[in-house]
């Protein structure tokens, strides 16, 4: 486990006092934004603002989630201990250890081999090992790891994509924001054999997803 400064400790319990006021009260959910140092998914630039509760400029481009948002898409999954979860868009690899506190396995895909490979060494760093990272096209899942009990699309989408609902488990539970303008729909769908029930849980901010994995970084 990595120390905290008294800074880091200080801003990391204001942080997580902020979650509570904001209705974020599953103690499995806190206890594991808890576990993970924030400060190490964060470039030098951005480490002085990792433990505030805002999203965040890393590598490639790409955006990391506030802690309020992750806590609102892992409230939406219905985590449980035993659960196998594909996280497609892994990011900074910040929600990515998150979800390794909370289920037995994750399998996370990114488009970029910069941010795989990144977020292998800062996941090995914390010794954390339930993980698998793919560098591959995420929107087509990846099956040999299939079904998953929790799918989880961390960037906004036109619809969802049909090879995710395959790879869904039965009574499984994928969670997406669906959209194309500012803002997108956070949609949960449930899977009931070869029925989904769809759910709008509310509405947020994702950067969108792109198809193909990237040619450079």
């Amino acid at each position: 486990m990595i120390a905290l400064s008294p800074r880091d400790k200080a801003a990391l319990v204001e942080m997580l006092a902020g979650l509570r006021r904001d209705g974020v009260t599953d103690r499995r959910i806190v206890s594991a934004i808890a576990a993970v140092p924030r400060r190490v998914f964060v470039s030098a630039p951005y480490q002085p603002s990792a433990y505030t509760d805002k999203a965040l400029p890393i590598e490639c481009g790409q955006v990391m989630s506030a802690p309020s948002v992750t806590a609102v898409l892992l409230a939406a999954l219905d985590l449980k201990l035993d659960h196998k979860v594909l996280e497609v868009g892994t990011g900074s690899g910040y929600q990515t250890a998150i979800l390794a506190h909370m289920v037995t396995r994750v399998v996370t895909m990114d488009r970029f081999r910069t941010l795989g490979e990144l977020a292998e060494d800062r996941l090995a760093a914390l010794k954390i090992e339930n993980v698998n990272v793919i560098v591959a096209d995420g929107l087509e899942g990846f099956t040999r790891h299939a079904p998953y009990d929790r799918i989880l699309v961390d960037g906004a989408v036109s619809r969802i994509p049909p090879p995710l609902l395959d790879q869904l488990g039965d009574k499984g539970v994928l969670v997406a924001p669906v959209g194309t303008g500012s803002s997108q729909t956070l949609v949960r769908v449930v899977r009931d054999g070869r029925l989904f029930h769809r759910q709008e849980v509310g509405t947020v901010r994702f950067v969108p997803l792109v198809e193909g994995v990237a040619a450079r970084l």
